[in-house]
């Protein structure tokens, strides 16, 4: 299925983020009308996120939570309904499925079961190599030689006569 937008010019003059057009044609096309459970996304601070789901009616055993390749999956799948005689039956407890797109770097680091609410703690742990850092400035020290000017007064050549010698 087409998005509504077309990322084809994009494609050819943007070089290595095929990745990000595939993702946002892919959320466009599963994320139309794809709202259960319903979650909140919170910023708790530069590099630390948390995200609630309502998983309201099941158990721990019955959610799977898979991180793989920049990809979050979490599946939530019932167990055998009850032989109870229900007159209505209004709490969702449909099998789902919830992918979370992840930028590089971001880990998930805990998950925890309350009241009918999952969290999940994600951290972006950025490695050193990919830090910025700060180069110092030697001091004149350490100016390279090449920089210095010295004049040196070359001797004069004596024309000698072939007689002197």
């Amino acid at each position: 299925m087409r998005s509504a937008f077309d990322f084809t010019p994009f494609r050819r003059s943007a070089v290595g983020f095929d990745r990000l057009f595939d993702m946002l044609e892919s959320s466009a096309a599963s994320g139309a009308g794809e709202n259960y459970p319903p979650f909140d996304l919170i910023r708790t601070s530069e590099h630390e996120y948390r995200i609630e789901l309502a998983v309201a009616g099941f158990r721990r055993d019955e959610i799977e939570i898979t991180s793989h390749q920049n990809v979050l999956i979490i599946r939530g799948r019932k167990g055998e309904e009850s032989s109870a005689d229900y007159i209505h039956r209004g709490i969702a407890t449909r099998s789902f499925e919830r992918r979370f797109a992840l930028a590089d770097h971001v880990n998930v680091t805990g998950a925890a079961l309350a009241d009918g609410m999952l969290a999940l703690t994600l951290t972006r742990e950025i490695p050193e190599a990919m830090k910025p850092r700060r180069i110092e400035i030697g001091g004149a020290a350490s100016a390279p030689q090449h920089d210095r000017i010295e004049a040196k007064a070359e001797p004069a050549t004596e024309e000698r006569s072939p007689e002197s010698v």
